[in-house]
C-alpha cells in the first residue's frame, strides 16, 4: 500500500511539473509575442489563420496600414459603436464583466463583454468561441496588451486584423473591396458602415446592408457626432505621429 502512495505521489508531483513548465512556456511565448508586436506589424493572426483551414476556396484580403495612413473617421467609427470608453479604460469592461458573469451563473450562455482591447487579444492570438478558458486567456492577454502597447497602437492592431466580410481582413482591404478607395479617403459615412457590420460580419453586409444595419449606421453616426467628431481621437491619432 505504502509503494502504489510513492508511486501515485511521484505521478502527481511529475503531473504538476509538466503543467506549471506549460503554464509558464505559454505565459512566456505570450509576452514575447506582445512585445515583439508593440514593435512590428502582425503578418496575419489567430483568427485569419483558423479561417483559412476552416474555410477552404476562399480568397483571403489582407492589406496592413498604418494608423496614420488610416481616415480618422474610422478608429471613431470603432469606439462609438464598439468600446466607447476605449480611451479611458485600462483593457476590460468590469461592469459588462460582472453582467455577463451572472448571466453565466443563471444558465445563459457565456456572453462577450468585450472592449476593442480584447477583441484585438482573441482576435490576434486565440480562437473563436464562448468558452470560459477562452476567456479568461483573453482577460490575461488583454492586460498585457494594455501594459506595453499603447492605445493608438492597440487601435492600428485591431482595425488590421478586424473581419469585415467573408475573407476580408483590415480596414484597407475593407475600404478596397466595398468603396473602391483607401482607408484614408474613408468619409464618416463610409466608416460609419464598416463598423456597423462588426458585431457579425459574416451576418451583416457592407455591400448590401439590411435594414438593421441601416439603423446601426444612422446610429454610430450621432454617437460619432456626440462623442465630439475626429477631435475625439485625435489624442491617439497624434501619439502615432
Amino acid at each position: 500500500m505504502k509503494g502504489i502512495k510513492r508511486i501515485l505521489g511521484r505521478i502527481i508531483r511529475k503531473l504538476v511539473r509538466y503543467v506549471c513548465f506549460t503554464v509558464a512556456a505559454v505565459l512566456l511565448f505570450f509576452a514575447l509575442m506582445i512585445g515583439l508586436f508593440r514593435y512590428l506589424d502582425p503578418p496575419t493572426s489567430a483568427f485569419i489563420l483558423s479561417e483559412k483551414v476552416t474555410l477552404e476556396g476562399v480568397n483571403t484580403q489582407h492589406t496592413w496600414v498604418d494608423l496614420d495612413d488610416m481616415s480618422s473617421w474610422m478608429p471613431l467609427a470603432v469606439i462609438a459603436s464598439e468600446d466607447q470608453k476605449f480611451l479611458q479604460h485600462w483593457g476590460l469592461d468590469t461592469h459588462a464583466i460582472a453582467e455577463a458573469i451572472s448571466d453565466y451563473r443563471q444558465g445563459d450562455g457565456l456572453r462577450g463583454a468585450s472592449t476593442i482591447s480584447q477583441q484585438t487579444a482573441k482576435n490576434l492570438f486565440l480562437w473563436n468561441g464562448r468558452q470560459l478558458i477562452r476567456k479568461v486567456f483573453e482577460a490575461g492577454l488583454t492586460l498585457g496588451l494594455e501594459a506595453v502597447w499603447p492605445k493608438w497602437r492597440i487601435m492600428e492592431v485591431y482595425l488590421n486584423i478586424a473581419e469585415f466580410g467573408k475573407g476580408i481582413y483590415g480596414v484597407e482591404a475593407a475600404s478596397q473591396h466595398y468603396f473602391g478607395i483607401p482607408a484614408k479617403r474613408l468619409n464618416q459615412a463610409q466608416a460609419a458602415r464598416l463598423a456597423a457590420v462588426l458585431p457579425s460580419p459574416k451576418r451583416y453586409s457592407v455591400s448590401n446592408p439590411s435594414s438593421y444595419v441601416l439603423q446601426r449606421v444612422r446610429w454610430i453616426e450621432r454617437q460619432m457626432r456626440q462623442l465630439g467628431g475626429v477631435a475625439y481621437v485625435a489624442p491617439i491619432m497624434e501619439q502615432k505621429q
